[in-house]
């Protein structure tokens, strides 16, 4: 480019000397312009074609934002090296070095986009393939600190184009991450309990858990929707949005109804029936509803036993496996709703609390003469 401008100048030269100072630079300018505009031209129409190849693969149609952060790359790139040509041919470093830091800081953003595709793709290409969960962990906290990583990086280097030491800034970070840790103690505190819960893992994304702080007569249990760094989002069957920070679970038991591979699991469904009830009747009867239940497991069975003698009941136990833990409920409210259609076909009593209450009633006792005063009143004594 600089031999073609500089023939451009010497043709202009021999045929306006006069004006030639004045119409190398916009010429050199209308160059620069012209061949970043082109070089532009080239690569969209290099990254069109190879997102037209690339359409049918399934990592491409999960990223659909690859290409898009590609050309905004790209374009960045063109205009860095376009305003980088520019501002040397004027003699500008000082402008030079603060439009290449504002550049530098516009290229974070689709770099950011990028490094979260690479390793989106390495995690499912490469960590998904081992059997240790380390890689798994690692991939995870590299795409949530991507942004992190990268815009801290960029702020850097502007600030090191620009001339700016760096240290003093980073030591009093440090002094000021002092204070601000104790001011924001629970914040921190979620953030770590949240990447102990990434590293952990006691429940998944998509996982049903138990729920301590539901609202009052709601579902208390849902499924886990996202687990971020300050605090995790679970949705009740109720369709109910709980946000929990992380803290607070780390605190807590944990009640994970599908974390197993198996995701069979053992409901317990208690019926009361009365004293002069038949038993064995009352068992069979029980154990039926639960076999045809369509999500009941057949191996191991249904089983029915006595757990105890309450006041006014035997106290008896439905155990029956299901093959859906999301099913727990459903099987609770079948099982109730069919064993008392049953009960009453069958004339089995399901007891309820009685009291028998007598009413003793004794006579008052007669009450006692009293006295005659034998003295005369005063004014009749002399």
């Amino acid at each position: 480019m600089d031999d073609i401008t500089r023939q451009i100048e010497d043709w202009v030269g021999h045929l306006a000397p006069q004006d030639a100072g004045r119409l190398t630079p916009l010429l050199h300018a209308a160059m620069v312009i012209a061949v970043a505009y082109l070089a532009w031209l080239v690569v969209r129409g290099l990254f069109s074609r190879l997102e037209k190849r690339s359409q049918n693969r399934a990592f491409v149609e999960t990223h659909p934002q690859l290409f898009d952060s590609l050309r905004l790359a790209a374009k960045i790139v063109i205009a860095a090296l376009a305003g980088t040509l520019l501002l040397q041919r004027w003699q500008a470093p000082a402008i030079e070095r603060a439009f290449q830091a504002i550049l530098i800081l516009l290229l974070s953003s689709p770099a950011k986009t990028l490094l979260v595709v690479l390793i989106a793709y390495l995690e499912e290409n490469l960590a998904k393939k081992t059997d240790t969960r380390l890689d798994n962990i690692v991939f995870e906290l590299l795409g949530r600190f991507a942004g992190v990583i990268i815009y801290f990086t960029a702020a850097v280097m502007a600030l090191d184009i620009l001339g700016i030491n760096v240290m003093p800034f980073i030591a009093g970070a440090g002094v000021a991450g002092v204070a601000i840790g104790f001011a924001a103690k629970d914040t921190l505190s979620n953030l770590i309990a949240g990447i102990l819960l990434i590293i952990d893992r006691p429940f998944e994304v998509g996982d049903r858990i138990e729920i301590w702080s539901a609202p009052k007569d709601s579902a208390t249990w849902g499924d886990v929707i996202d687990i971020g760094l300050r605090a995790t989002k679970i949705k009740t069957t109720d369709n109910i949005i709980i946000i929990i920070p992380n803290n607070e679970i780390m605190l807590r038991d944990i009640v994970n109804y599908t974390a197993m591979d198996d995701d069979r699991i053992r409901v317990r469904v208690n019926i009361g029936i009365a004293y002069d009830a038949p038993i064995d009747k009352a068992k069979e009867i029980i154990a039926d509803v639960a076999r045809r239940l369509p999500w009941a497991a057949s191996d191991p069975p249904p089983k029915v036993v006595v757990r105890n003698f309450g006041d006014s009941s035997v106290d008896l136990q439905l155990r029956v496996w299901i093959t859906n833990a999301r099913k727990r409920i459903h099987t609770i409210s079948a099982v109730t709703d069919q064993v008392k259609a049953a009960f009453d076909a069958a004339g089995i009593e399901i007891p309820f609390p009685k009291r028998d209450i007598t009413i003793i009633q004794k006579s008052a006792p007669d009450k006692p003469a009293v006295p005659a005063d034998p003295s005369p009143p005063d004014h009749q004594q002399e």
